[in-house]
């Protein structure tokens, strides 16, 4: 955890998450101190608290920059991304919670033996995230994206990714909850022969947690990656969900509520497994990032693949 005097204030665990990953970031060399000033703005740290937090990172000396993310093929084309080609997906809007119109990008695998909700990081719907839905599909599970800023007018409203950021810092987390709840009930109209789960990387990886939290029993498997855990954590309201936990060696941040998932986990007496990357840090699998591993990633992808279908099909 990072530490600054006074920033955590009123925050909930997920504003409080969100402005320890800016810090990370600049700690770890992803963004630079000025860059982190304005991030932190945007998520309403006060100036005084946001460089408290920045010289706690000072005072441990000037970190080495992150390393170019990890190539597969010919540097020339970038990262390849983990799992298979991504069908396209189609942008679809559906009714949420209190006559609200929600927005998600949805894949459709050709013979569907499972449906999977997939929640976004920290910058919304981005064309990341829609990509892990269309390799789901590619890999026989139909998949919806959901945009957790519906009600802002959509991620596409947000032309800088940390404006993004800042309004899901500003929504309340119980809407973020009655949003995927309504997501899950979409997929249930879309293929209502099929088993449900959910996966979420970093802040949707928190999400995913949540969801399990405030209690869903239609979820038959969740893969929360690298999320905070809701304090206190209690699953037993959604019984039927095997839990495939993912985490980082590197990521100690996240690392210090494994001992509690794995203990509300045990306690909601649900199947589940916690799986610690090697070698890596947060945010390994997002092909477009900073810290991005093509060897652990599809790992990773091989092995959520195996936990649906295990447990979807």
């Amino acid at each position: 955890m990072v530490n600054g005097a006074g920033y955590h204030g009123g925050m909930n665990h997920i504003q409080r998450y969100l402005t320890e990953e800016v810090v990370e970031d600049y700690a770890d060399g992803v963004i630079d101190r000025r860059e982190a000033l304005r991030q932190l703005g945007l998520l309403g740290v006060a100036a005084a608290s946001a460089l408290g937090l920045l010289a706690a990172c000072d005072s441990g000396g000037t970190p080495d920059p992150v390393p170019p993310a990890a190539t597969a093929g010919p540097s020339s084309a970038g990262p390849a991304p983990a799992g298979p080609s991504a069908l396209p997906t189609q942008a679809i809007t559906f009714p949420g919670p209190q006559g609200r119109t929600l927005m998600g990008a949805y894949a459709a695998a050709a013979t569907a033996k499972g449906a999977v909700l997939v929640i976004h990081e920290n910058r919304g719907l981005t064309d990341h995230i829609q990509s892990v839905a269309g390799r789901l599909a590619a890999s026989g599970f139909s998949a919806l994206a959901l945009d957790l800023l519906s009600e802002e007018g959509g991620t596409a409203k947000f032309t800088d990714p940390a404006q993004a950021t800042g309004a899901l810092n500003a929504a309340p987390p119980d809407r973020f909850v009655a949003d995927m709840k309504a997501a899950v009930g979409e997929l249930a109209t879309r293929q209502p022969n099929l088993k449900i789960g959910a996966v979420g990387f970093c802040f949707g990886g928190g999400m995913v947690w949540s969801l399990l939290n405030s209690g869903e029993p239609r979820l038959r498997a969740a893969a929360p990656f690298y999320g905070p855990l809701p304090s206190p954590a209690s699953f037993a309201g959604s019984p039927n969900a095997a839990v495939l936990g993912i985490y980082a060696e590197q990521d100690t941040r996240i690392n210090a509520d494994r001992d509690a998932a794995e203990a509300a986990l045990k306690a909601a007496n649900l199947p589940h497994e916690l799986v610690t990357y090697p070698g890596v840090n947060h945010a390994f699998f997002n092909d477009t990032g900073a810290r991005y591993n093509a060897d652990i990633a599809n790992q990773a992808y091989n092995k959520l693949l195996a936990w649906f279908n295990q447990y979807l099909v």
